[in-house]
């Protein structure tokens, strides 16, 4: 089949969107590419359609769990065979996966770049006919990048384990810098990047110094009609800000991750089908949530750094219709964010008692622990810990040890019950007859679900009991007790946060954290919250040219929407005629305070009145200053 062909049986569409099939040609050529395209950008299709169009298998390196779990379902469901390996899955369920793509019954193969350092998996990775490697994310690996990962730096060494696969690498936010330092640490044989402009022309943007923000809230979902999502920095704001919401008869509702899975979805599918259009929820909202007719993001509190902030703005309009983006703050933000800033690096010796609590916590002895998982609940283990750290410093310590290597603090994910038959069809046999007590159980299970001799299976405890007439609890006690008669593999529901050791434990005291990982890091924190200030008060730049120079494009014409060329545009001057008055009395007034006649007449030859016009406006707007002698300076 022809990559059109791919496209339009699979997914549907006719044709491709811009630079999707540009990239895949360039990999299907043996390039190394790099690919940079804006959240919504269709980023998933430059990989998976390669994938079906050559041999082979297609590794996909990916961070995220939950996007791990959704792209194999969407997968499934379209009829392509994918598996995906991650934390907390069993031993068995691990094995069937690999076996599965060694054999080359899955097309895809998504796996963590923690997976890549276990011998076991790189072992059976070379016996897999891999045609391709593709790596979300890939600003992970950058230490310059807002969210690096360490073990995103093995992907360079398996690629000695595949000569001549050529890669794929994936983010839709990178920085000019981290754009260099992907293609250089994933060992690219030569520079190779196609970049969709990160310009999003129906998105306007927005910056509001307020203090009463439930009220600028209401204002904004009252003047633009449609779905959209409210950003806030903590859990009880969502609640709060959701309660207010409906009090003011909009139909609202709230998300973050100590929800439970069942309160999650429901609100979340509320939100999809628009019975609840507007969602408040933390930053844990939104990875692969496909809703093309959001027309607003509202931020009320100051995001970490501008990448994440344009990635989850950027959740707006992706149908192409104009949208609004919206930045609330008060300087209490400021404050309040360099204050996170600081409790996000504690000290070394309490990021050590943290890492030594944690391994008495789960009772791991000395050098034993590699690769190992555990269900994780941060409060429970705070609480263990005689509430020696508050939530927040351990939680920033975990992280921390995290971007050193040590171990990974997995997403609260939820998984469901699963069960794969591992007794053979003749075993089976003879033991319904003999354990009669069992037959009519299994049988509901072999006649509800297909496939469980040869995968592990998706059931629910609740529909086998329907079935079998049983209870929830009876039908999980009798599952655990086929397991124990070594009948089949029970793997019952979860949704707690997976913790696992990347290294064996070690002593406290030789835990090392890097300058890279905490001073440099800590430096490269504040330069991007210093970024994420800077334009939040700048009055007198685009907030779309502002955002497009801070990723390297440095040409964008102004967008004329936002809130600083609404401004500008009462000066009733076009850009040329601002930049040209700009040019000449901005450089004067630096030098030394003028009158109103020095500045006129330094303006050259554009009109007179349209100088003065634009004197006004920068005065209005705090631009240029006046004293008490009518002389002008800078502000």
């Amino acid at each position: 089949m022809t990559l059109q062909q791919i496209l339009l049986k699979y997914w549907g569409y006719p044709t491709f969107r811009t630079l999707q099939e540009e990239i895949i040609r360039s990999v299907l050529n043996g390039n190394d590419t790099l690919a940079l395209l804006p959240t919504g950008g269709g980023k998933s299709l430059t990989f998976q359609v390669p994938a079906l169009a050559q041999d082979g298998l297609c590794l996909v390196i990916s961070p995220l769990i939950s996007l791990m779990k959704d792209q194999v379902d969407h997968l499934k469901k379209r009829g392509i065979k994918a598996g995906a390996i991650y934390s907390g899955m069993h031993a068995d369920e691990v094995d069937l996966v690999i076996n599965n793509s060694r054999n080359g019954e899955n097309k895809l193969l998504y796996v963590s770049p923690e997976r890549l350092g276990m011998t076991k998996f790189r072992d059976a990775l070379r016996k897999m006919k891999v045609s391709l490697i593709a790596v979300d994310e890939a600003h992970c690996i950058s230490q310059w990048g807002y969210d690096f990962r360490p073990p995103y730096l093995r992907i360079a060494e398996i690629r000695e384990h595949l000569p001549g696969v050529p890669l794929l690498a994936l983010t839709a936010t990178a920085t000019p810098r981290v754009i260099e330092d992907i293609q250089d640490k994933l060992s690219f044989r030569r520079k190779n990047v196609f970049r969709k402009s990160f310009e999003r022309k129906n998105l306007t943007y927005f910056v509001f110094e307020e203090e009463d923000k439930n009220r600028r809230i209401l204002n904004i979902i009252q003047r633009v009609k449609g779905p959209g999502i409210i950003y806030a920095r903590n859990r009880k704001q969502t609640k709060e800000i959701a309660g207010f919401l409906e009090k003011q008869k909009i139909r609202a509702t709230y998300y973050h991750a100590g929800l439970g899975f069942r309160e999650r979805t429901k609100n979340q599918n509320a939100w999809m089908t628009e019975e609840k259009p507007v969602m408040v929820a933390t930053n844990a909202f939104g990875m692969g949530i496909d809703k093309p007719n959001v027309r607003f993001v509202i931020h009320v509190d100051l995001p970490d750094s501008l990448e994440a902030y344009f990635q989850e703005a950027g959740r707006a309009g992706r149908d192409e219709k104009r949208s609004y983006a919206v930045l609330l703050y008060e300087k209490s933000d400021i404050l309040d964010a360099k204050r996170l800033l600081e409790i996000g690096y504690p000290e070394i010796s309490v990021i050590r008692a943290v890492y030594q609590s944690l391994g008495n916590y789960f009772r791991l002895p000395l050098g034993s622990g590699r690769d190992a998982s555990f269900s994780f609940d941060l409060g429970d283990f705070c609480k263990a810990c005689h509430n020696k750290f508050s939530s927040a410093v351990a939680f920033n310590s975990l992280k921390l040890l995290e971007k050193e290597g040590y171990l990974l603090l997995g997403e609260a994910v939820h998984t469901p019950s699963r069960i794969f038959i591992k007794a053979d069809s003749e075993t089976l046999y003879r033991f319904q007859v003999e354990q009669a007590f069992y037959d009519p159980f299994l049988k509901v299970i072999l006649r509800s679900y297909s496939g469980v001799f040869s995968e592990f299976v998706t059931v629910s405890e609740e529909e086998i009991a329907r079935r079998s007439g049983l209870t929830p609890d009876k039908v999980t006690e009798m599952l655990t007790k086929l397991q124990k008669l070594g009948i089949l593999d029970y793997l019952p529901r979860t949704e707690s946060p997976q913790l696992t050791y990347i290294e064996d434990r070690v002593d406290a005291k030789d835990v090392i954290l890097s300058a890279a990982t905490y001073k440099d890091r800590m430096r490269e924190a504040a330069a991007r919250l210093e970024a994420v200030i800077g334009y939040a008060a700048s009055k007198n730049t685009c907030r779309s040219q502002a955002l497009l120079a801070y990723f390297g494009e440095y040409e964008a014409a102004r967008c004329g929407k936002c809130d600083v060329c609404i401004d500008r545009n009462k000066a009733e001057l076009s850009e040329l005629e601002m930049n040209a008055i700009l040019d000449r009395i901005k450089p004067l007034l630096r030098s030394k305070p003028c009158t109103l006649e020095e500045m006129v007449a330094a303006a050259g030859p554009v009109a007179e009145d349209k100088v003065l016009h634009a004197i006004r406006w920068l005065t209005d707007t705090g631009k240029i200053k006046i004293s008490g002698s009518n002389q002008y300076t800078w502000g």
